[in-house]
């Protein structure tokens, strides 16, 4: 009897200890504007290239709320973009995993799915790896980025207009993203509203050009960075760029380019500098005074 009482209050202590995604919310009311007639589903895909799930062909653009436990909730939000080349989402490693991780320390968090360019076939990833040489896939790519970066900006203004459903403070809702999902997240740096600008931003390893960033404005929110040396996809001058124009601006800034990790960390463990970037991220946060209860 005793072993059974023991194994219970084990159990229980992992369901509570462990946070799991409470909510998917559909961003627009109807059909995303831009894409009204798109008529494809979202797949998903366990096994591939990538050794990380993915998500692809998102038509109808989506939030996955991470709630953290009552106790330990600070009223800080952020808002994770994935990223996947505009063909896919690396929904694990640059989304859920990071949002559990940041839900364990206090912030709400809202994976955004959103739209992508349609794949060619069950395998977007054999699409990406194309793309650098195709200018059909590069063509589709490219008119995706607008409709992704309207959703980030999207997400931020639903997040803000429904703070206090959620529990949380509309001065202190962030915007984090990943390579193609940092251009989203980067993007909402420049031309925001009230509605929808964010309180602070994290582009990582972010595809997001020098002719890509717009004038940094006076209220500009603090930026946090973050990009490894030997970067596959030689993305460290978008970071760089970046974190110059907010330097020279006098405007908060905090840039990590670790010495390898290479392109795509997100949360994985690879025993490389690179690991403790999303705790030097937590830091960041608790200095900028954005986690204070």
């Amino acid at each position: 009897m005793r072993k059974h009482c023991l194994r219970l209050v084990c159990l229980l202590l992992f369901v509570t200890g462990f946070v799991q995604a409470q909510e998917v919310i559909k961003l627009y009311p109807g059909k995303a504007p831009g894409s009204e007639d798109w008529n494809w589903s979202e797949q998903y895909l366990e096994k591939n290239a990538w050794n990380t799930p993915i998500v692809y062909n998102v038509a109808d653009p989506t939030l996955t709320v991470f709630k953290p436990a009552a106790a330990k909730a600070n009223g800080a939000a952020v808002v994770i973009c994935p990223g996947g080349g505009f063909l896919a989402l690396s929904i694990e490693s640059e989304g859920f995993g990071a949002a559990r991780w940041l839900a364990e320390k206090g912030v709400t968090c809202f994976v955004l799915k959103y739209r992508l360019a349609k794949a060619s076939g069950n395998d977007p990833i054999k699409d990406f790896t194309a793309s650098f040489t195709d200018k059909s896939i590069q063509s589709r790519q490219q008119a995706s980025i607008p409709l992704g970066i309207a959703d980030g900006k999207a997400a931020i203004a639903y997040v803000r207009s429904h703070a206090a459903d959620f529990g949380i403070d509309p001065k202190r809702i962030g915007i984090m993203g990943f390579s193609a999902g940092g251009t989203v997240a980067g993007s909402a740096l420049f031309g925001y509203t009230p509605e929808n600008k964010p309180d602070f931003a994290a582009p990582i390893y972010a595809f997001l050009p020098p002719d890509m960033q717009g004038t940094v404005a006076a209220d500009a929110p603090p930026l946090f960075l973050t990009v490894a040396s030997n970067d596959q996809l030689n993305l460290q001058d978008h970071s760089v760029a970046l974190y110059t124009k907010w330097n020279t601006a006098k405007k908060p800034v905090e840039l990590h380019a670790y010495a390898s990790g290479g392109h795509g960390f997100g949360v994985k463990q690879q025993q490389l500098p690179s690991d403790s970037w999303i705790e030097r991220f937590w830091e960041w946060l608790q200095n900028q005074g954005f986690t204070k209860k």
